[in-house]
């Protein structure tokens, strides 16, 4: 999965995790993710996905501060969440919304598989233990399964953790790099 990283990330995170502004900050994440990933819905379908994206994005918040304390870095902890909208987008048959093509599901679910079974996380229950609330039904697109179109897959890369840095987007989580230009 290819995931840009900037100095935005670090501060978002820093954010996130500080008392009251924490709550501030979980509410501007999940409008952006629900905007962002509402914008690559199929025409006509946004306003229905939209308020199962709010709260299942909410839930994910939690994920990400699990992972964190768990001592994942800022990165790899953002794409444990991104894993689990895609996990989320391929059980509805989303496929227009994913960043990884559907036939890499059980590959990425691999990559942090320890962290998703400690947490009852499974591709087919993608809050697992974070599931805090009951996520407003939105409709299936089951087909899409059957021949899947990935607009937004990155094609060309590794299965790693992508950074955008002056120097272009490379591989591996740089979070030292960043911290010292946040400062």
């Amino acid at each position: 999965m290819k995931l840009r990283q900037n100095v935005r990330h670090f501060a978002a995170k820093q954010a996130l995790t500080m008392p009251v502004v924490g709550e501030k900050m979980n509410d501007k994440l999940v409008d952006l993710h629900t905007s962002e990933f509402g914008d690559r819905a199929e025409e006509g379908r946004r306003e229905e996905r939209e308020p199962h994206l709010e709260a299942f994005f909410d839930c994910t918040m939690d994920t990400y501060l699990a992972a964190l304390d768990a001592g994942f870095p800022e990165a790899e902890a953002r794409e444990i969440t991104h894993l689990q909208a895609n996990f989320e987008f391929y059980n509805h048959g989303w496929t227009e919304m994913m960043e990884f093509p559907a036939d890499e599901v059980e590959a990425h679910y691999d990559r942090y598989a320890d962290f998703f079974a400690a947490h009852d996380i499974t591709i087919d229950d993608p809050l697992g233990e974070f599931r805090d609330r009951e996520i407003p039904d939105a409709p299936a697109t089951l087909e899409k399964l059957d021949d899947p179109e990935h607009p937004h897959a990155a094609e060309g890369f590794e299965d790693d953790v992508y950074i955008e840095t002056e120097d272009g987007v490379v591989a591996g989580d740089r979070t030292d790099e960043i911290q010292g230009s946040a400062d």
